[in-house]
């Protein structure tokens, strides 16, 4: 899951309540599937920042409540509002997440992009914006081995 760290960073989410927060305000129908479809409880995700200095991954967090209703589509005054959005038929969706821990150091994308074990990773494909992606059980495994 990847955030640009001056709107919110690992160190934000570590800060939170209970260091858990909703991760709101995804407005791409396939990010938005992968929430609402494949991200279950329990799951560990990587903490990517992106759009900075160093892009990379620098952290873990863990699913702490599947998907649910971007509540932030139905504020007028929330930057992620979105006023075709019906609170009855919600089109945009959630997940909570939990600070699990901050890497010792970034992995950065120039570095994950040297790996041809990593090739094939969604993040590594020319072209792939999303800012929610998948990463298989073998990609997850080696970038932990990495790091």
């Amino acid at each position: 899951m990847k955030s640009e760290p001056d709107t919110f960073s690992i160190s934000d989410l570590y800060k939170k309540s209970n260091q858990i927060e909703h991760w709101d305000g995804v407005r791409n129908y396939q990010a938005r599937n992968m929430m609402r479809d494949a991200m279950k409880l329990g799951d560990q995700v990587f903490f990517y920042h992106s759009n900075c200095a160093v892009p990379g991954i620098v952290g873990i967090m863990e699913v702490v409540k599947e998907g649910y209703p971007d509540f932030s589509a139905f504020d007028p005054d929330d930057p992620h509002f979105d006023a075709k959005s019906d609170p009855a038929h919600p089109r945009w969706m959630m997940v909570d997440v939990k600070y699990v821990k901050t890497l010792c150091r970034i992995i950065t994308l120039q570095e994950l992009k040297g790996y041809p074990e990593l090739a094939d990773m969604a993040l590594i494909r020319r072209g792939n914006r999303l800012s929610i992606m998948p990463v298989s059980p073998y990609q997850w495994a080696f970038i932990l081995a990495i790091g």
